[in-house]
């Protein structure tokens, strides 16, 4: 089995968020790749996985990045799959440095970024698109988004139950 979408990641200190998107992946059985892969500090690296992502089957390609946040758009730069970009949150800046970045590609370089820490967002997002051309993964997103719905409904018939002297129903 080849991995659909591949997620990267800047260095393993980032797993903690990317994790988010691996167990997301793991519940709706898409099959997925995890590396670790710096702009910086191991360019060649980035360059030949992009250029070789989409022989190996990957569809999409998820990668988070903090601070200057080059990973995401050096990517895309070199592959014609789409890129989604997790800005991953640092220090100092509390993640908006990495937001920017990972926001302001040139044009021709797209990379869709969700939100600071969004990596969950980011394997949903990931799943609509190889559900565009996948039934089998269209019927789980589907059921994904039921179950959201569900969630909700659960949540206000507990809510319901609250008891307070100045709680109007």
């Amino acid at each position: 089995m080849s991995p659909l979408v591949s997620i990267i990641m800047g260095s393993t200190s980032d797993l903690p968020v990317m994790e988010k998107a691996c167990q997301f992946f793991e519940e709706m059985a898409i099959p997925f790749e995890v590396n670790a892969l710096s702009a910086h500090r191991t360019p060649a690296e980035v360059s030949d996985f992009a250029r070789n992502a989409q022989g190996r089957g990957i569809r999409v390609i998820i990668a988070g990045a903090g601070m200057a946040a080059a990973l995401p758009g050096v990517i895309a730069a070199e592959t014609p799959l789409p890129v989604i970009g997790v800005p991953i949150k640092g220090s100092v800046l509390e993640g908006l440095d990495a937001t920017f970045a990972i926001m302001q590609m040139p044009p021709g370089i797209p990379v869709a970024t969700v939100a600071i820490n969004g990596a969950q967002n980011a394997a949903i997002l990931a799943m609509q698109m190889l559900a565009l051309t996948d039934d089998a993964i269209m019927q789980k997103l589907v059921a994904y988004k039921a179950g959201l719905k569900n969630k909700i409904v659960k949540a206000n018939e507990e809510l319901a139950k609250l008891e307070y002297k100045h709680l109007v129903k």
